[in-house]
Order: C-alpha cells, then structure tokens, then sequence
C-alpha cells in the first residue's frame, strides 16, 4: 500500500498540472468560440441579404462547427499536454524515487539526464551529490576500519603482557618493559599524527589563517638538526644543497613537512650512498626534495602512499615503526599553503619533493 502510494504522488502531481491546463485552454477556446460566432452573426445579420430562415440555419451551422472544433481542440490538446508534461515530469519523478532511498540510507544509480536545461543542470548537480555523499562515507568507514586495525594489535599485545604479568606467567625484565614502553609511545605517536590531521583538516578549511615570511633554506637547516643524533646511530651521510628563498608559510607546518620527508628518508633506507636534500628558488615556487634508496615502490602504488593510514607492506608490519599518516599530515599541510606533492622513483632510488610558492 505504501508503494503504492508513493508512486502515485508524481501521477497525482501529473494529472493535477494537466486539469489545470484543461481549465485554462478551455476557458481560452470557448470565449474565443463565444466571441467568433457572435461577431460573425452580428456581420452577416448587417450585411442584410439573408432572411430570417437563412440566418438561423448559418447560425445553427455556424455554432455546430464551432463547438465541434472547440471540443475537438480541447481533447487533442490535453492529450498532447499530458504526454509532453509526462515526458517531461519523468526526470522529476526519478529525483523523487532517488531521494527517498537515499532517506532510507541507500545511494542509488545515477539518472540519465540527456538535456542541459535547468532540469538536466538539476539531475547532474543531483547525481555528483549522491557520488559526493557515496565518497565519503566510504571514507568514513575505511578510516574506522583502519583506526581499529591499528590500535588493535598493540592494544591486544599490551594487554595480553600485563595480564601475564599480573597473573605470574611471565616475570618482567628489562627488554620486556622497554617492548611495552615501545608499544605505548607508538599509540602516543600515532594519536598525536591523529590530532595533527585532524587540525590540518580544520585549518584547510578556514577562510583566513596566519602565516609568516621565512627562508626556506632556515627551515630546512633547523629540521635536519633534529636529525644529528639519528644520522650519527645509523651511520647514514646526508648531502645538503639549499638556496634561499622567501616563503609566506605556517613555520611550524613546513617543517613538520621536512621532518616527515627526513624521517621516512633515514627509516626506511636501504643502500650505501648518501641522502641528498635539495632546495632551489624556482620561478614561482620554492622546491625541496629529499632523495634516498630504498625498497622498490611500485608505479601504482605511488599515488596511495599519500592516504592514511597506508603503507606499502602489505602485512602492514610495525617493525619500522610507521603509522601510514605522516604523508597524509604532509599532503594536507602541502595543499593547505596552494602547494604540490609527490614523489618520483627510479627502481629503488626515490624522490620526495614538494612545492609552496613564494612570496
């Protein structure tokens, strides 16, 4: 019944429109009728060439014509009213069957929308609408599917240690606190990424934010004295070649930039030469780049190491430490200063490289 009912409002809607053009076209044929019989009986009746036997006969004849043709002009009319206004509601119609299930939670298939007037204009903004909508929720699910992923595994190895411990199965050592101290600095690490997108989400999307002039080369110099300590354990050389260039930037977002394109640099290399870090005063934009070996990236994953929560490993191992959004924090970072990101790789020789403009 209430199927039923739903598919009948936009006949109803139909059939409405359709008793309103009745109305109005009729009214219009039968005053025009009216008018024509009682001009062209006021004429021949002047003319005076008839008599009054031959005047009723044309007035009779006269007034059968033209109710035939106002009768027939009305029918023919509606009919052609209502199959064009059919035609034409049909799009309506399926906006409104669109609608419904997406009420119901549900994202239907886009309509066919052939014409490019207001109706056709409505039916494309419509369908990017459900596709949009599609998207995201999408997103949604994917990020809580990922979020449970991660925190899952050191959760469950945290608990499943304390629960040893306190139960007397293992005693604690050592090497043992510090692999739990690991874990809860790496749920720390990847709560604070976590806050840090979700400003970079926020920040992206205001009108008007603060930003500072600074010297690229500056930020480059200071973020890789973060890394001293680090290069000096792991034995890896970097070579530095930065040119100076002024930049209209959130200070502290570009160097998180540098730091994330450094950091992943040092953790995941693999070979014997040097990292190199270059940054060069283009015409427009200022270039940094931060080129290192490593293992093989292959071609089409190249644009999805900038999503979160990715990585290329597809056990999704925690042994080197990453959280799969540093690249994402990056590329928000990047995007928000109207900048580019990318990466460019020659088998196991990868460039990290981004852009901001200059001021």
């Amino acid at each position: 019944m209430n199927k039923h009912k739903k598919s009948w409002l936009p006949q109803r809607f139909l059939l409405r429109l359709t008793f309103i053009n009745i109305v109005v076209v009729a009214s219009f044929i039968v005053l025009s009728s009216w008018a024509i019989y009682n001009t062209a009986c006021f004429l021949v009746d002047g003319m005076g060439t008839m008599n009054n036997q031959k005047q009723d006969k044309f007035n009779s004849t006269l007034f059968s014509y033209l109710w035939t043709f106002s009768i027939s002009t009305i029918v023919i009319g509606s009919l052609i009213h209502f199959y064009l206004t059919r035609k034409l509601i049909r799009p309506l119609r399926d906006l409104i069957d669109s609608t419904k299930r997406m009420k119901q939670g549900q994202y239907p298939t886009p309509i066919d929308g052939e014409s490019e007037d207001e109706m056709g204009q409505l039916i494309s903004h419509f369908n990017e609408l459900v596709l949009q909508l599609k998207n995201n929720q999408d997103n949604r699910q994917k990020l809580v599917s990922d979020l449970s992923h991660e925190f899952r595994t050191p959760l469950s190895n945290l608990n499943g240690y304390l629960n040893a411990l306190n139960n007397g199965v293992i005693e604690g050592d050592q090497k043992l606190y510090q692999s739990l101290h690991d874990e809860t600095k790496r749920l720390i690490t990847m709560l604070e990424q976590l806050e840090q997108l979700k400003e970079w989400d926020y920040v992206s999307k205001q009108t008007f934010s603060e930003k500072e002039s600074v010297n690229m080369r500056l930020l480059v110099e200071q973020s890789l004295e973060m890394f001293q300590w680090t290069l000096k354990n792991t034995g890896v050389s970097i070579e530095v070649k930065t040119e100076s260039g002024i930049v209209n930037v959130h200070n502290g977002g570009i160097q998180q930039v540098i730091s994330n394109l450094i950091d992943n640099a040092i953790r995941y290399y693999e070979g014997t030469g040097p990292i190199r870090i270059v940054g060069e005063s283009l015409t427009s934009a200022y270039r940094v780049s931060v080129t290192g070996s490593g293992q093989i990236i292959p071609l089409s994953e190249q644009d999805k190491i900038f999503e979160r929560f990715y990585r290329i490993d597809p056990s999704r191992a925690r042994d080197t430490g990453g959280t799969g959004l540093g690249l994402a924090i990056s590329r928000e970072i990047i995007e928000h200063h109207q900048g580019e990101i990318g990466i460019s790789s020659q088998v196991n020789n990868h460039t990290f490289w981004f852009t901001v403009p200059l001021s």
